[in-house]
């Protein structure tokens, strides 16, 4: 019986030890420097052959399935982050053109289009047309000299340019009926990726579309809405962390100006610190409570885990260095990486697509212009609350034989045999 009990202390150890062990390497991964936005994550290369294994075993058919964009979006983001991988380490130029390629004949697929309309202005809807449009710009800021290439390019971004030109609002429609700002965002972003190529063709019509954004702000909040009416780009939804951090990803290409200024907006009204943790992104303005959908995800104590992923992105090209950096090391604490010799993954890699927008956001930086860094405080103590937290769980397994050990040794109690 004794060896029995014994035992049965060794194997609590043993686990204990397992218990406190992970918790340690989990405050390394959070404490671990963050790359600069200058540079990225040297385990972008095991990210994106996690997602490449995870397209080529069908991910984005069952990303189609979860959301109405699945499919696109999952190619889209692979593309570009291959391309913005290159341009920070230009040794991987020649891979990152061969698999962006890859995700962009699979975007303009008949799977890719399915689910968008050949009858809408420009064809396919503005989210199709803007994302395909600027992987292909994106493709060629590294490889200009596919001559047929330019000039799809170049017919594609006329066609954008027309729709825009042609339209009584600012804000396309991506189906039928339905309008979000994002998209367009996204669209006109690759005409100005266009004009910096290839020369000015389109600053008219990106200028006119800044101007009457600006008269179709939220109210609200003075930021882009979320849904607007596809008649008259009225908002009909005010601004939300999902498309905001999106927007912000891709307003410093179209014009700095205003978006430094619409960045600055969105950092005070959606940057929160929940029960003292954080930083993360709300999903609803400060003061703002609602529901999560199919693009926010499950709300927690108001965060979207999706907005805040987007976000690291919008703060490495909006010049936000502190803000990334945060966002990235609770990625690596919450975000249950594992580390293999040829892969990364996210979630136990459950969810391509969410390492998809990881990689896609700790890769993020300008192709139009370059950024200036800028000064968002967050809070000194910010870590704090975290390490505390992992403290406490590291230490949970020998809570009881502490406790124990601390009333055998209280004044006045006196000693028990083993």
């Amino acid at each position: 019986m004794g060896r029995l009990h014994r035992g049965g202390r060794w194997a609590l150890g043993a686990v204990g030890m397992v218990v406190t062990l992970a918790f340690v390497l989990a405050a390394a991964r959070f404490l671990w420097p963050q790359p600069g936005i200058e540079a990225q994550p040297g385990a972008t290369e095991r990210q994106l052959a996690f997602v490449r294994a995870a397209l080529d075993d069908g991910a984005d058919t069952a990303a189609q399935r979860q959301f109405p964009e699945g499919h696109l979006f999952l190619n889209a983001l692979y593309g570009i982050a291959w391309v913005q991988a290159a341009h920070t380490d230009p040794q991987l130029r020649e891979e990152a053109l061969r698999e962006a390629r890859w995700a962009l004949d699979r975007m303009e697929s008949e799977e890719g289009k399915a689910v968008f309309s050949a009858e809408l202005q420009p064809a396919h809807g503005v989210f199709w047309a803007g994302w395909t449009n600027w992987l292909r710009g994106a493709i060629l800021s590294l490889d200009a000299t596919d001559s047929a290439e330019v000039q799809r390019f170049s017919e594609h971004s006329t066609a954008l340019a027309q729709a825009f030109t042609e339209a009584r609002t600012p804000f396309l429609q991506a189906y039928p009926g339905q309008a979000w700002p994002v998209d367009s965002t996204v669209a006109i972003a690759s005409l100005r990726l266009h004009d910096h190529l290839l020369g000015n063709r389109f600053t008219r019509v990106t200028d006119r579309w800044v101007a009457q954004v600006q008269e179709r702000l939220d109210p609200a909040t003075n930021l882009i809405p979320h849904q607007v009416s596809p008649q008259d780009g009225s908002p009909r939804t005010g601004a939300r962390a999902t498309s905001q951090a999106m927007i912000h990803r891709f307003l410093p290409e179209i014009d700095p100006a205003f978006a430094a200024a619409q960045y600055a907006r969105y950092r005070d009204l959606f940057v929160a610190y929940p029960g003292g943790f954080g930083p993360a992104v709300r999903e609803y303005p400060h003061g703002v409570d609602g529901r999560g959908d199919v693009d926010s995800g499950p709300l927690v104590a108001g965060v979207s885990l999706s907005a805040t992923v987007v976000g690291l992105g919008a703060a490495r090209v909006n010049g936000d260095g502190e803000l990334a950096a945060a966002i990235g090391a609770e990625g690596e604490l919450l975000g249950l990486p594992i580390s293999l010799p040829g892969t990364k993954r996210y979630a136990f890699g459950a969810l391509p697509i969410g390492d998809a927008f990881v990689v896609w956001s700790s890769t993020a930086r300008l192709l139009t212009a370059t950024h200036s860094p800028i000064e968002h405080d967050l809070r000194w103590w910010w870590r704090l609350p975290w390490l505390i937290g992992i403290g406490l769980l590291a230490l949970a397994p020998w809570t009881p034989a502490l406790l124990t050990r601390l009333r055998r040794h209280a004044p006045g109690q006196l000693p028990t045999p083993d």
